[in-house]
C-alpha cells in the first residue's frame, strides 16, 4: 500500500508539494494536467515536467486522476473512434514516462454532485453534503453559479466553466442514452484501449458514480457490486479494474464495501478511503475519516484491503475544511493530512497483528 494525496498542480491547488512531502507516510501524489480538456492528447513535455516536479520534492507520481473521457465516447457518436485514438496516444505517452495507473469515470454530464459544498457541522468545520430533496429542486442550467458561490474561487473538477456553459447541449446529447447503451459504450472504449494498457502495464481504475444512483435522470452504471462485476466480466483483462471509492459506494447504505473488496480481489487498482454519515435515504454528509465519526467501518475496509493483498496507491479522499483553511472544497490540507495519518495507523496495526 502506498499512501498518497491528490494534487491538482501548480496554479490550481492551494496545497503545495512541499506541504504534502511533510505528511508522515505519504509517499506520492495522484495528479493530472488539470487544464487539459477531454479528448485532447497530452503533450510529452508537460507529462515529463509534471513528473519531474513531483520527484524533485521527494515524492512519487503514483498515478493520474483523471484523463477525462470525451462525451462523444460516452454517447457513442461516430467521432468516438478519433477520440479513443487520442486517448490511446495519451496513455502511450504516460506509459513511456513510467506512469502506470489512471483513474477515470464514465459519468454523464456531471462527475459528481452535491447539494452543499460548505455545510456547517456542529464542531464549526464545513463539509460536502448531499440531499436528494434539494437536488431535485435544482435548475441544472443555473447549477454552476450556485456551486461557484461556495467554491472559494477554485475551479471544481468536473464543473469547469467551459463545460458547464454547454450543460443544456450535454443533456440533449444524452437524451437517448440509457444504462445499457452507456454500458456498451464503456465496454467498446475499454476493449479498444486494452492492448495499449497491456503494452505499458497501465491499470485503468474506473471511479464509481457519485452518488451511487441516477441523478437528474441521467444513467449511472458503476453504482454497486452487480454492475461493477458485470463491467469487470465484460472486459476481463487484469488491466481493467476499479477505483474503490468508499465515499461514492458508501453513499448508498445497501452497498457492502467490505464484501466488494473480497469479491474484486486483484481488480482494485486504486483506493479512495473516506467516511460518510447517512442521515436519511438520499441524504448524507461527508464525515471525518475515523470509523466512529461516520457510518462506514473504515477499520474493516482497511483490513479487507490488507487481507486481500492490495498493494496499490491509496489516498484519503475528501476532507472537511477545518482550522479556518480556505481551499478547493473537499481538498484542503489539514483534514486530509489527518485522514492519511489515521489510515496509515490502521494499516500498521493491521499489518502487525
Amino acid at each position: 500500500m502506498d499512501m498518497t494525496l491528490r494534487w491538482y498542480g501548480k496554479g490550481f491547488d492551494s496545497v503545495s508539494l512541499k506541504q504534502i512531502r511533510q505528511i508522515p507516510m505519504v509517499k506520492g501524489v495522484i495528479t493530472t494536467l488539470y487544464d487539459t480538456t477531454p479528448g485532447e492528447v497530452w503533450k510529452k513535455e508537460r507529462i515529463r515536467e509534471m513528473k519531474q516536479d513531483v520527484e524533485a520534492h521527494g515524492l512519487k507520481l503514483s498515478g493520474i486522476e483523471s484523463v477525462n473521457i470525451h462525451d462523444d465516447i460516452k454517447v457513442g457518436l461516430p467521432s468516438r473512434d478519433q477520440y479513443i485514438e487520442n486517448y490511446i496516444e495519451t496513455l502511450t505517452r504516460l506509459g513511456e514516462e513510467d506512469i502506470h495507473m489512471v483513474c477515470y469515470n464514465f459519468m454523464p454530464v456531471f462527475d459528481w454532485t452535491r447539494s452543499d459544498l460548505k455545510k456547517m457541522l456542529p464542531d464549526g468545520s464545513t463539509c460536502l453534503s448531499y440531499d436528494q430533496e434539494l437536488v431535485d429542486k435544482i435548475n441544472v442550467e443555473n447549477m454552476l453559479s450556485s456551486m461557484e458561490e461556495k467554491a472559494d474561487g477554485f475551479i471544481l473538477p468536473g464543473w469547469e466553466p467551459e463545460r458547464m456553459a454547454r450543460v443544456k447541449e450535454l443533456f440533449e446529447m444524452y437524451k437517448d442514452v440509457d444504462e445499457e447503451k452507456l454500458f456498451q459504450n464503456l465496454v467498446y472504449f475499454l476493449k479498444a484501449i486494452m492492448p495499449t494498457c497491456k503494452k505499458y502495464d497501465i491499470r485503468m481504475a474506473i471511479h464509481p458514480d457519485d452518488p451511487a444512483w441516477p441523478v437528474f435522470n441521467l444513467p449511472r452504471i458503476i453504482t454497486g457490486k452487480e454492475k461493477i462485476q458485470r463491467m469487470l466480466n465484460a472486459v476481463p483483462d487484469m488491466e481493467n479494474g476499479l477505483t474503490l471509492c468508499t465515499g461514492s459506494l458508501g453513499s448508498n447504505p445497501n452497498n457492502d464495501i467490505i464484501d466488494m473488496i473480497h469479491a474484486f480481489k486483484g481488480r482494485i487498482h486504486f483506493a479512495h478511503v473516506r467516511n460518510v454519515n447517512h442521515l436519511a435515504p438520499g441524504k448524507f454528509d461527508e464525515a471525518p475519516h475515523p470509523t466512529e465519526l461516520g457510518s462506514l467501518d473504515i477499520y474493516g475496509i482497511m483490513k479487507a484491503l490488507h487481507d486481500t493483498g492490495f498493494d496499490g496507491p491509496i489516498r484519503p479522499d475528501h476532507g472537511r475544511m477545518i482550522w479556518d483553511e480556505v481551499a478547493m472544497p473537499g481538498y484542503g490540507l489539514y483534514d486530509r493530512a489527518l485522514g492519511a495519518r489515521y489510515l496509515s495507523g490502521l494499516w500498521e496495526a493491521i499489518s502487525k497483528k
